[in-house]
């Protein structure tokens, strides 16, 4: 796929972004405190700050940053190449649509809930002075550079703004098959079954809201403020119980209380093509940072031609390090794991002692609840 031809040279040229810096002609910006290597960023320094201190609570992995980094991919993957080739219009992939047209796509049942996030977003978007298609990517950069382990993601502007709203059906519901959403991602960008396990890398800091209104923030994982492989070792668990209604569809049981399991993340933690690429992210946090990182980067160019952004990430925040190390949460070992992939034995890991893990919600943010 055309992606997957510029792994190399993106995640080499991430890589070498903090050096080039140190050689590369700065220019003074306006605050008369930052430089930058592009004028055109200058205007995302105080964005940047405005965010963290007053959205992600001085620059925290808080719900809000969960919520606004859910909104970057809800935006981008709606696109379609096929509709388009039918003769109808396909979305716009990372154009703002979302926002733009919100009293449209937030009806959108995969986008239940995001209403909200937006409306809590708006006085930010207002006063960036940014295209909404650059904010909301730039936005759920900044918040989910908050947690630690993330990888330096990229953040680039100069997209063009949606005309008109993304089709309905373009954003993989968690009760699709493996089937369904390996055929949507390739529709989308020709994204293939391992890159689609790429962009779950992103549920390792992620929660529910909606699907299970009366357990709200209710994490996938253990470490949900943690950027870590945990997601893929605990998803790899055999499920015991709901954590809170059962029946609910596109849910399955989860291994822990107070821990959430989507039907999708299920399946494709078992499917014969997405197994041995989704148990090497429980170990493997060099790589899980490097799969990231590049499919961040090609999520948000979605819609647009690479060549017209301009690259800011030098703006974002530099991740906390990782505080974790891979292990099972205090109860499960080895032999809880449901082993799928055929290649290679599950990892043997040390379990966390004391009784069995419980997950607490995620924390709320002061600003959710204003």
């Amino acid at each position: 796929m055309a992606f997957k031809q510029l792994f190399t040279v993106v995640t080499v040229a991430l890589a070498l972004n903090v050096a080039n810096a140190a050689i590369t002609k700065r220019v003074a910006c306006p605050d008369g405190i930052n430089t930058a290597t592009n004028a055109a960023c200058c205007a995302l320094f105080p964005v940047r700050d405005d965010l963290n201190k007053n959205l992600f609570n001085g620059g925290q992995c808080n719900d809000e940053a969960h919520e606004a980094f859910r909104l970057t991919f809800h935006d981008a993957i709606a696109i379609s190449p096929a509709l388009e080739a039918q003769g109808k219009f396909g979305g716009g992939g990372a154009d703002g649509s979302i926002v733009i047209f919100s009293d449209v796509e937030t009806k959108f049942h995969p986008n239940v809930g995001l209403d909200e996030v937006i409306a809590i977003q708006k006085p930010f978007l207002q006063r960036s002075n940014l295209s909404v298609a650059d904010f909301i990517q730039f936005a759920g950069a900044v918040g989910i550079s908050n947690c630690p382990g993330t990888p330096p993601l990229p953040a680039f502007v100069g997209r063009k703004d949606a005309t008109q709203p993304a089709p309905d059906g373009l954003v993989p519901e968690p009760f699709h098959t493996v089937d369904t959403i390996l055929a949507r991602f390739n529709d989308a960008g020709g994204f293939d079954e391992l890159e689609t396990v790429w962009f779950l890398i992103a549920h390792t800091v992620a929660a529910q809201n909606d699907i299970d209104p009366s357990i709200p923030r209710t994490p996938f994982d253990s470490t949900p403020d943690v950027f870590d492989g945990q997601f893929f070792i605990e998803t790899q668990l055999r499920g015991t119980l709901f954590p809170g209604k059962g029946g609910i569809q596109g849910t399955v049981q989860s291994p822990l209380k107070g821990e959430f399991r989507l039907q999708s993340d299920h399946e494709l933690a078992r499917d014969s093509r997405t197994a041995c690429e989704w148990q090497s992210f429980g170990t493997d946090q060099a790589k899980l940072q490097n799969r990231f990182q590049f499919i961040f980067g090609a999520m948000g160019q979605l819609g647009h031609d690479p060549n017209d952004l301009i690259d800011c990430s030098e703006v974002l925040p530099n991740p906390p390090p990782l505080t974790t190390t891979p292990h099972f949460p205090a109860g499960k070992s080895l032999a809880d794991v449901e082993q799928a992939c055929a290649e290679t034995p599950f990892p043997a890991l040390r379990s966390d002692p004391g009784p069995q893990t419980a997950v607490p919600a995620v924390p709320s943010s002061p600003v959710r609840n204003a």
